[in-house]
């Protein structure tokens, strides 16, 4: 025989009940004498039987499943964000549906079909749909506002007027400010900030932030935007920005990811030779778990990720006709051993 999965029709005909007994036994909170709820429990535990959630969905205004999009999951801040959120969302009663818009990296491969992932979202009647920080492009928010599904959109800005998108960002421009205020209390003069071809809005922010506040202190600030946002990106900046006999040698870089700063300061580590903090002081953004290892020890500007699960889980979990929101997160610097002493008061 093909196997199959044990139904509801099978528990009832071995509890000798209705198949509306069944459905009442597995509903909280629905009337069925004890002795039916046990005899049903008693059948289902030798059967092997398990609800069938997703079919109860169908029934119910709101699933309890989350879309979650994501397209830079190797990114160790990005896969911190997914552990944390699908952990937090597993606790309380919800499941997750991750839509993963990776190019195929397979020569000739077709891009995404932005449209069709929305389209399987809607099809699995999500409650609402997460986009992680960095996640999607526009036509993406597009497409889910225009099919009435409701967002999380994390570190991107809000979607035209109407759509149903609830905000939740960190402090990108503070956190780029806090980042040049510590390089130029360590001394550093010739700074640069690495920032990556994709220049997403919160991204775009640090930077900015960050030059603008070296403007104040009479400092230029050289910007290295080429490359995806990744590890290498970082490696190709350090060779360039710290090549031999530069007469303006950068002594301070300002990498807008810590997956970034983290390529950089390794590469000048260990194959370009320079001494970390001593010679090259080096901050990244994010606080991803890989900056605090023994071996990286990378001064970071973090946007708490305990605070952002806090805040998504709360506006996933809001009523489905509650207002818009924004929801705003603080940073903060964190010290390690990537950055020289200060040598005086940071610029305010």
């Amino acid at each position: 025989m093909e196997p199959r999965f044990v139904t509801a029709a099978d528990v009832a005909r071995r509890a000798g009940v209705s198949r509306s007994a069944v459905s009442r036994a597995f509903t909280p909170g629905a009337s069925v004498a004890p002795e039916t709820r046990a005899r049903v429990l008693e059948a289902a535990e030798a059967l092997g039987y398990r609800v069938n959630r997703l079919a109860r969905t169908l029934h119910r205004d709101r699933s309890d499943l989350v879309g979650i999009i994501g397209a830079n999951l190797g990114n160790p801040y990005i896969s911190a964000q997914f552990d944390a959120l699908s952990a937090a969302l597993q606790a309380e009663g919800l499941q997750t549906l991750l839509v993963n818009l990776r190019p195929d990296p397979r020569p000739g491969a077709e891009a995404p079909d932005l449209g069709r992932a929305v389209e399987r979202l809607l099809e699995y009647r999500v409650r609402t749909v997460v986009l992680l920080s960095g996640a999607a492009p526009d036509e993406l928010v597009r497409l889910c506002a225009a099919n009435g599904v409701r967002m999380v959109l994390i570190n991107r800005p809000a979607p035209a007027a109407g759509a149903l998108a609830d905000v939740i960002d960190s402090d990108a421009a503070g956190g780029g400010r806090l980042a040049a205020r510590r390089l130029i209390a360590a001394g550093c003069r010739q700074l640069a900030v690495v920032l990556s071809e994709s220049r997403t809005s919160a991204k775009l922010a640090r930077a900015d932030a960050f030059c603008a506040e070296a403007a104040r202190a009479g400092l230029t600030v050289r910007r290295w935007t080429q490359g995806p946002n990744s590890y290498e990106t970082g490696v190709a900046a350090a060779r360039s920005l710290l090549a031999e006999g530069d007469p303006a040698r950068i002594d301070g870089i300002f990498g807008v990811t810590d997956e970034i700063a983290l390529g950089a300061m390794n590469t000048a580590r260990h194959e370009l030779g320079l001494a970390v903090p001593e010679r090259l002081s080096v901050i990244g953004f994010d606080d991803a778990p890989i900056s605090g290892w023994s071996s990286h020890r990378l001064t970071t500007v973090r946007q708490s990720l305990r605070a952002l699960t806090a805040a998504t889980l709360e506006a996933i979990l809001s009523p489905a006709d509650a207002a818009v929101s924004h929801r705003a997160i603080a940073v903060d610097l964190v010290e390690r051993g990537s950055v020289a002493p200060a040598r005086g008061p940071a610029p305010t």
